[in-house]
């Protein structure tokens, strides 16, 4: 009678071949992941450093923001509440400690107002808070002023329109009030790239007294056209160049 063939040896430990090649196929997973963790590792490192800085107003590397000027920039980021929040982005500019001594803090208040725009937000500054009266020339006074914009600038990537405009009747050394307007503009824009900001981030109007916020029919309301607006670009219309 034929003898039965004994069963191979091998054949129970055959599952152990479809094991290891699961292990393996396992540990290349896994080292995939650690390995795509790693590279990731410097992109999740800047994002938590910059996660506090609003954007898009951030500009990277240049480090944290101070709390005052991430407050504000906050704020103007949506225009629509600017109007609302004045007061809270007057103290935020300008706090007590930057005044000049001989500006004072109601005397700021009745020379700045703060205007929402569609692309962004305009800050307005008389022509008594930055020049001698018919002239281009910023005083210290103004200088100063124009200082609470440099770390604003500085923390922001947003494009800065600075408009000049007059009253109907400030015309001094056969200067036009077109010019006197421009000039105003320009002296503002120069102390700005001695700051070392681009040149390209910036553009100048004047509009003499074609813009008027009042009638020509008071000193007051003509002072209050006699300014400097400063528009910064934290939104852009659709359709913008650029």
């Amino acid at each position: 009678m034929p003898r039965k063939k004994k069963k191979s040896e091998g054949g129970g430990a055959a599952w152990l071949v479809t094991f290891s090649d699961l292990m393996t196929l396992l540990l290349t997973f896994f080292v995939l992941i650690l390995s795509m963790s790693s590279m990731d590792r410097p992109l999740i490192t800047r994002i938590m450093a910059t996660v506090d800085e609003p954007s898009p107003l951030d500009h990277a590397g240049r480090g944290r923001v101070p709390e005052n000027i991430r407050l504000l920039l906050q704020i103007v980021e949506d225009p629509t509440t600017v109007l609302e929040k004045q007061d809270r982005i007057k103290d935020l500019l300008f706090p007590n400690e930057i005044l000049p001594p001989e500006l004072s803090p109601g005397k700021l208040d009745e020379n700045l107002r703060i205007l929402e725009h569609p692309e962004g937000v305009v800050i307005v500054l008389t022509e008594e808070l930055l020049f001698p009266r018919g002239e281009s020339t910023l005083t210290p006074t103004g200088m100063r002023l124009l200082s609470a914009f440099v770390p604003v600038l500085h923390y922001s990537t947003a494009d800065v329109n600075i408009a000049g405009h007059t009253d109907a009747t400030e015309a001094v050394h056969d200067m036009d009030s077109y010019v006197l307007s421009g000039k105003r503009a320009m002296s503002v824009l120069e102390y700005f790239l001695q700051q070392k900001f681009p040149a390209r981030r910036f553009s100048i109007s004047g509009y003499g007294p074609d813009k008027p916020l009042y009638p020509n029919d008071t000193e007051q309301h003509r002072l209050q056209k006699r300014r400097v607006e400063i528009l910064l670009k934290t939104s852009q219309w659709l359709g913008r160049y650029l």
